[in-house]
């Protein structure tokens, strides 16, 4: 049986777009897939097709998950790690298909195919890879987007800066590798996540992806809860740096830096506490504000 099953393939496509993000390796603060399932939901995208997980995933990697089925108590199903592709089509100018997965731990040449055989059914003409990486810079600064795309007028369109990075690539690497080989237009757009808070969701980054590819597209979408959040992160995260010495010390150390003339590399190491420290304090600060008498 092909890995690729399209229960239903739409009529009078509308020069869809196709958005992927995957968590792993390639989504620093969750910020990538959330982005992308914001954008799902706030177009109201509906599933119709997917990639079976079993020649793909590793289960005692990425194992799947036991739950009721929708309106009974007794019966449960198994969630497997699928690849699904939801298209939004109503109130659009064009159509967007998006998918979110785990990175595939096997044979990513043919995942990456079934991929392809999907945007080439669907006559696609863009992908949109969305990615996020832990760099060194501050939380107090816009986001940074850095990315490529497959001509440079499409990279003056996204705004994005080419990254320099040479080393070990994920999914998202070798799906972008795959679309220019195979002669579809592809872009990849990369959130610069600030590595001294790797272990906590960043919806500031997020909202970065989704307002560079709302710009992109010509679209507009609610972006309110996504916005409130991101206050939220940055009202949380300025009040536990102040509390922290060396945290802050740090923090002023990446802000004296001219960021935004030098583009930001994959963090290698700092003189900074292990991030694991600086999640022990927000979770900690997260609680205290939870116990709070209204």
């Amino acid at each position: 049986m092909a890995p690729l099953t399209i229960h239903t393939l739409p009529e009078g496509l509308r020069r869809p777009v196709l958005i992927t993000a995957f968590s792993g390796w390639n989504d620093a603060a969750e910020a990538a897939t959330t982005a992308a399932r914001y954008l799902a939901t706030s177009f109201q995208a509906e599933k119709f097709a997917e990639i079976d997980p079993e020649e793909f995933y590793h289960f005692g990697l990425s194992r799947p998950y036991v739950r009721y089925k929708s309106g009974s108590e007794t019966e449960r199903e198994i969630v497997w790690p699928a690849t699904e592709f939801s298209l939004a089509r109503a109130g659009l100018s064009r159509d967007l298909i998006v998918a979110v997965a785990t990175e595939p731990h096997l044979k990513w040449r043919t995942y990456c195919a079934n991929v392809l055989e999907l945007a080439r059914r669907c006559e696609a003409t863009l992908v949109l890879t969305l990615g996020a990486l832990l760099a060194e810079v501050p939380h107090t600064r816009p986001v940074r987007i850095s990315g490529s795309a497959s001509d440079p007028e499409l990279a003056a369109q996204l705004g994005v800066r080419p990254s320099r990075y040479e080393g070990p690539t994920g999914i998202v690497g070798v799906l972008n590798t795959a679309c220019r080989e195979q002669g579809l237009a592809m872009a990849s757009v990369w959130a610069n996540v600030p590595h001294y808070v790797s272990g906590i969701e960043n919806p500031k980054a997020a909202l970065a992806l989704v307002q560079r590819t709302l710009a992109l597209l010509n679209l507009q979408a609610d972006l309110g809860d996504l916005e409130e959040a991101s206050r939220q992160y940055d009202q949380n995260l300025a009040e536990i740096v102040a509390q922290n010495a060396k945290i802050k010390a740090y923090v002023a150390k990446l802000e004296s830096r001219d960021a935004e003339e030098q583009p930001a590399e994959p963090a290698q190491g700092s003189d900074l506490p292990p991030a694991s420290e600086l999640v022990a304090e927000i979770e900690q600060f997260l609680r205290q504000q939870q116990q709070r008498p209204e």
